[in-house]
């Protein structure tokens, strides 16, 4: 006498299960341009390292003998994996099953799927598409009541958000329930004409009056642009490679560190193209993502959140195998001033920088904050206030390197003035309460009216205002540290990233991400 009949009971069921929604649903979903969740956990994870729990939960059906005819699974699948040779918890809705809506037992196994990544200390993807075990109107018709929303859980999601690294691919339609945890995460992709996102879908808003399709009321577009989405990928296959490079810079969880990697990279590389960078003219551009990857280690810059509050860059990056984040300021965007848009940004990376111990180089060309009636009607003030406490509140070691401007409330987020300074600025500096254009004219305004020659008269202020703004006025008066050749830019990120790296302590911060 062996097990061998139950033995062979689960591989029957677990074959059922494989079956997902049925050949037609299967087929439908790639004439739809997309994966299975089977399809996808395969491409995502490393080979054969996915072990799967609850396999076989759903919808059984038995005969009159009690043997059982068939099986509907569960629409959401989850488990345990390998990501880069690290363990991962991977959850994912399987959307040619009612949608991804409610299904038998879906909601304990996405509560689970949290509450493993949140008690074993393992990063967390989901692979959303549909509602998330959202809601059904065929749900309440087949139990003949209706219920008060809850949402079984949610106390491990946003716990995870103290936790763990939370990754979101939006990878089809994902509306209500489903749409929460896309945005609850660390970082979330949508995959371009084929992802939408909604609190709501359109046969819902058109009975608002709005008429629309997923693409106008919620495609990648729409959400990658305002924030509610980090980033916007060409494909599902490009989705899973941007989060197995996101979670490669982090830790498996807040209590321990960031992995330094294998350096691959001269750390004295010098880039002669940084000596002639940034124009003698302070009305010219330049490009600060040119002076980000000649800094950090080759091909390590991974920018997060591309589309969205563009005056402002956020990535993660490497310096000598190091993990660090960055930050800093496009010219070619409001000349790098900060709006609201990209105050929000900054929160909710500086966020994340300290939640997982991150130490922070930011590369400043800030001219302040956006003035104008549109930035007041945006309440610009009020974000970017925030941002500089979110500056201020950083316990990180944090360096910065002053590129050219840096003026006003929003330049003074440069660094936390309390902390000793890691700062250094290039000879292209340029600071102060405000910027002199503009300023001269009302600071002497009576001395220009009264002038015979008021043309002269502003050409003689600015000549010598142009020598009280050099930066090396400042640095006599030790007001900043140091001024360096910007080829030595580099080496002196690399010495702070070796200081760093011993400062960083494991464990919770005092605060955790905020989605």
């Amino acid at each position: 006498m062996t097990w061998q009949p139950e033995i062979d009971e689960i591989a029957r069921r677990a074959a059922m299960t494989r079956q997902m929604g049925g050949a037609e649903k299967v087929e439908r979903q790639h004439a739809q341009g997309k994966l299975t969740v089977r399809e996808r956990v395969e491409r995502l994870v490393d080979p054969a390292s996915f072990r799967e729990i609850g396999a076989i939960s759903g919808k059984a059906v038995y005969d009159e003998t009690g043997k059982l005819v068939s099986m509907s699974p569960a629409n959401t699948i989850f488990g345990r994996a390998l990501v880069g040779g690290k363990p991962v918890v991977v959850q994912g809705d399987d959307f040619t099953v009612r949608g991804g809506a409610a299904d038998a037992a879906i909601w304990q196994k996405q509560v689970m799927a949290e509450q493993m990544a949140r008690e074993l200390r393992l990063p967390i993807i989901r692979l959303i598409d549909g509602t998330g075990g959202g809601g059904s109107v065929k749900s309440l018709d087949t139990d003949a009541r209706t219920y008060v929303p809850a949402n079984p859980g949610w106390d491990h999601v946003v716990a995870n958000l103290a936790t763990v690294p939370v990754v979101a691919l939006a990878l089809g339609p994902v509306a209500g329930l489903g749409a929460a945890p896309a945005v609850t995460s660390h970082y979330s992709v949508m995959v371009e004409g084929v992802s939408s996102l909604f609190a709501a879908g359109p046969p819902v808003v058109k009975r608002l009056g709005e008429d629309v399709d997923k693409e106008t009321l919620g495609g990648s577009k729409i959400h990658t642009r305002n924030g509610s989405i980090d980033d916007e990928a060409e494909s599902e296959d490009d989705a899973f490679d941007r989060a197995r490079r996101f979670l490669s810079y982090l830790p498996p969880s807040v209590h321990e560190l960031p992995a330094r990697t294998e350096p691959t990279d001269d750390p004295n590389r010098r880039e002669e193209k940084l000596l002639s960078i940034v124009p003698r003219n302070r009305r010219q551009v330049y490009k600060m993502r040119q002076i980000i990857e000649a800094c950090v280690d080759k091909g390590s810059f991974f920018e997060i959140g591309k589309f969205n509050g563009r005056s402002a860059i956020t990535g993660l990056a490497r310096l000598d195998g190091w993990p660090v984040a960055i930050i800093a300021n496009d010219p070619y965007v409001y000349g790098g001033g900060w709006t609201a848009d990209a105050s929000h940004k900054l929160i909710r990376f500086l966020d994340m920088a300290e939640t997982f111990h991150l130490p922070v180089v930011n590369f400043v060309d800030n001219p302040g904050f956006v003035v104008g009636v549109a930035a007041e009607a945006a309440a610009t003030i009020r974000h970017g206030s925030r941002a500089l406490a979110a500056v201020y509140q950083a316990t990180v070691p944090w360096c910065s390197v002053l590129i050219r401007k840096c003026f006003g409330v929003a330049g003074a987020a440069n660094a936390n003035a309390t902390r000793l300074h890691y700062r250094f600025a290039w000879p292209s500096g340029d600071w102060g309460s405000l910027p002199m254009e503009g300023g001269i004219e009302a600071a002497f305004k009576s001395e220009l009216a009264a002038s015979d020659d008021p043309d002269a008269l502003l050409a003689s202020i600015q000549a010598r205002m142009e020598q009280v703004r050099s930066p090396f006025r400042t640095a006599e008066a030790f007001l900043i540290e140091d001024i360096v050749d910007p080829r030595e830019t580099r080496p002196r990120l690399v010495e702070f990233a070796h200081l760093a790296a011993p400062l960083r302590r494991a464990g919770p911060s005092a605060f955790g991400l905020r989605p």
